[in-house]
């Protein structure tokens, strides 16, 4: 809980309820200083509410205590360049209503940086001096509902799979399957809609460029790539390659994570691979639609079949060794290339066509790709996962997945909001 510096009553941080695809989620403030950080959204087109361009040189040092949520940012603001704090609601008028105007302790506040777009185009000091204030909703790569539930499934990772255990066992295991094919299917569709908003910002060659370079960064360093992809579109690579990839790396040197990321999800090695990829087949994405059109759908649907059936009735194993050599040349492997189609060409090629039933069993049988310990332990343990009879696959993963949320979510429904 973050309290004010003033003798005002403390506050519990702000959040957004919202309505989604599915129902309400929940986003709250601190994501949003999450987002800021990692600079998960389009800094490129990041203006003031005043008009001022705004680039951002450092973001700050995130401020877990009382006061400004970050300090010493620096900014260049329209001809000016500027030190100073940084202070980030959902609501412009949250300015006020939690004093600050009133607290010294955010005089130093260069910059206030708020989700939705303000009413009014200044926030004022203690002094009446005008602060700047940038909205970030119109630049987010992603919609609000997405980034929420990342972040719940990122909150996720980590925690022991004894209670999802406790709480599906009791399940008949037709009921259980029947329960996670539903909130895959949820989940699926999440991602067809996210990969529709995608396409109409930027258009099928650029869309599939930015989804290939964010899945290849997943989850330590999606916004540098993102980033990437954004100054960097698909003819740069094309025509530079590996050139372009050392230039990239160096360029974001200051945001990329790598502590305990594997070395081969080093974001040095995974920029090399898609250099090598855009160079062996520049025009992938054309490549991936026409292999797409030539796909069978009648037919192809998620029926009673098991995993491994589905997968021999519909030649899964060459269907992925094809996407693997002919639209990726080889270059991505593993449980991340399992990850990329799954998150990236299936959603994207859905939006394409009429037979979006293929697309979503193909999905849903296909190879599970990197997951969450705990998500594996889970399914294991009640069985749905057991070897090769019943293989791990994406579809029951993301319903595990999509079950985990669904609850997050109702508690934080029932819990406290201020």
């Amino acid at each position: 809980m973050k309290k004010s510096t003033n003798n005002a009553s403390p506050f519990v941080e702000a959040v957004a309820e919202m309505q989604g695809l599915e129902g309400p989620f929940s986003f709250p403030e601190k994501l949003l200083q999450k987002i800021w950080l990692r600079g998960d959204f389009d800094a490129m087109r990041a203006v003031t509410a005043d008009g001022r361009v705004v680039h951002i040189r450092h973001p700050g040092r995130w401020n877990l205590l009382g006061g400004p949520d970050f300090k010493d940012a620096r900014l260049r603001l329209g001809d000016a360049e500027v030190t100073g704090d940084i202070e980030v609601h959902l609501h412009a008028e949250d300015w006020v209503a939690h004093a600050h105007a009133a607290d010294e302790a955010y005089d130093g506040v260069v910059l206030h940086v708020v989700l939705f777009p303000p009413v009014e185009i200044f926030s004022r000091g203690r002094d009446g001096r005008q602060i700047p204030v940038l909205a970030l909703l119109p630049l987010l790569h992603h919609d609000l509902e997405e980034f929420a539930a990342d972040e719940v499934v990122e909150a996720l990772a980590n925690r022991p799979a004894s209670r999802a255990i406790e709480e599906l066992s009791p399940l008949a295991p037709a009921e259980l399957e029947a329960l996670l094919r539903r909130h895959a299917e949820m989940r699926w569709r999440q991602k067809v809609r996210f990969a529709r908003v995608r396409l109409e910002r930027l258009g099928w060659k650029e869309a599939c460029h930015q989804a290939a370079l964010e899945i290849l960064g997943y989850c330590f360093n999606r916004a540098p790539m993102l980033r990437i992809a954004a100054v960097w579109p698909l003819p740069a690579w094309e025509e530079r390659g590996e050139g372009l990839a050392d230039e990239a790396l160096a360029a974001e040197r200051e945001r990329w994570s790598v502590q305990g990321v594997r070395p081969a999800n080093h974001p040095r090695v995974r920029l090399r691979q898609y250099a090598a990829w855009t160079r062996a087949r520049p025009d992938w994405p054309a490549r991936l639609e026409a292999f797409a059109q030539a796909l069978p759908a009648s037919g192809v649907t998620l029926t009673d079949a098991s995993t491994a059936e589905f997968r021999r009735a519909h030649g899964l194993a060459k269907l992925r060794e094809r996407l693997a050599t002919g639209i990726c040349d080889g270059a991505i492997g593993g449980t991340r290339f399992d990850n990329l189609v799954c998150d990236g060409f299936w959603p994207l090629l859905a939006t394409r066509g009429t037979d979006e039933a293929a697309f979503f069993a193909r999905w849903f049988h296909w190879p599970a790709g990197d997951l969450p310990p705990h998500v594996v332990q889970t399914l294991r343990a009640l069985e749905v996962f057991t070897g090769r009879a019943r293989p791990a696959c994406h579809g029951f993963a993301q319903g595990l997945l999509g079950w985990l949320l669904a609850r997050e979510s109702s508690a934080g429904q029932n819990g406290c909001r201020t």
